[in-house]
């Protein structure tokens, strides 16, 4: 089941006393070595979220197709992105990126955001303006965005099964990658495409996951995929790469080997991440977490996990959430980054803290 398959179940009090969540067992609360620094209420449900590259902002796509972008040290809203396309359709946000930071960046390039949409638009926006430079309509739902480590391409999935590479200078069409014809081979994906993440080892080559309970590998340079490995059934933003180890990590929304980490390489399963009744949750988003830890959110149980890389032990949970967890982010800051989690229409900023 797609995250917008899933309709509000209950909505919970605006929280103005935040060491309540802390310490009551009923609605949302803390569980282990993690911190809420605070809660932000929307005016829709949380569908997508990201840090800026620098940190210093959380952008945050609703369910009503509108993105409020806050202070990282504050819960203050400090723009707002919506214009007659987005108020036409109030169709969701699907996936968010930051324009990335380079050595030569122009100036031009500076506070631009992507974003994504069910109605199937790509659009970009000048978010301190608050005005969108420019809009592609892919005519269909577009679920997932990425771009290459170089920036200078990003790249598009969603509701078929093509993939689209365009020029992040032109925003051109580029090239489609999709299955070839020759049904003996699965060369490509057969459903909704949900996820994609780049190999900054490997400037080419990319991944994908969705429905089709495969993880497909892409040169950009070929037409249709290069080689896969089966298991993983990925229906939000739930695949991600440590450059590292090269170790890829996904997390499944069903019931049984929901979190699992492969051999980038070899396309293999190293490992399946231990769950149990408590911890147990069919998930939708998934990361890497610094180099130590593995953060994951889903539904089911509504809740938010810290998992230690090395013993694979649950290290703090934000539990009993009004709704699942549909996003998450990190700011990449420190070893001890910012947490974003967002359920129903809040969004809560975390921080994993050291054992004590």
């Amino acid at each position: 089941m797609s995250l917008f398959d899933q309709r509000s179940m209950s909505v919970i009090s605006h929280l103005s006393d935040l060491s309540d969540l802390k310490e009551q067992k009923s609605g949302p609360y803390l569980e282990g070595n993690i911190k809420l620094l605070d809660a932000i209420e929307c005016n829709s449900d949380v569908m997508c979220c990201r840090f800026s590259p620098d940190g210093a902002y959380l952008a945050v796509g609703l369910c009503d197709g509108s993105i409020k972008i806050y202070g990282s040290n504050t819960n203050q809203m400090l723009y707002s992105l919506s214009d007659n396309d987005t108020t036409a359709s109030r169709l969701p946000v699907t996936q968010i990126r930051f324009m990335p930071v380079t050595e030569d960046m122009q100036p031009k390039y500076e506070h631009i955001l992507i974003a994504t949409y069910a109605s199937g638009h790509v659009k970009f926006w000048h978010f301190t303006s608050g005005s969108c430079i420019y809009t592609i309509n892919e005519l269909r739902q577009t679920l997932a965005f990425n771009i290459n480590p170089e920036g200078t391409h990003f790249f598009t999935a969603g509701a078929s099964t093509q993939i689209h590479m365009y020029d992040l200078e032109t925003k051109q069409r580029l090239n489609t990658m999709e299955p070839s014809e020759n049904y003996d081979v699965m060369d490509g994906h057969m459903f909704r495409v949900f996820a994609l993440q780049h190999n900054p080892n490997h400037p080419h080559v990319f991944i994908s996951g969705g429905w089709d309970d495969t993880v497909q590998y892409w040169d950009d340079r070929q037409p249709h995929s290069i080689k896969k490995f089966h298991g993983p059934h990925i229906c939000g933003d739930a695949l991600d790469i440590d450059p590292v180890h090269n170790h890829i990590l996904t997390g499944s929304w069903r019931k049984h080997a929901v979190l699992q980490i492969w051999d980038f390489a070899m396309a293999v399963k190293i490992k399946d991440v231990p769950q149990d009744s408590i911890t147990s949750s069919q998930l939708y988003c998934a990361q890497w977490l610094g180099k130590d830890t593995i953060i994951c959110g889903g539904n089911d149980l509504n809740m938010a996990r810290i998992i230690d890389r090395g013993t694979l032990n649950t290290t703090g949970m934000l539990v009993d959430l009004p709704q699942g967890v549909y996003c998450i982010d990190n700011d990449r800051q420190g070893n001890l980054p910012k947490i974003a989690v967002g359920s129903n229409r809040f969004i809560y900023r975390l921080r994993s803290e050291k054992r004590t």
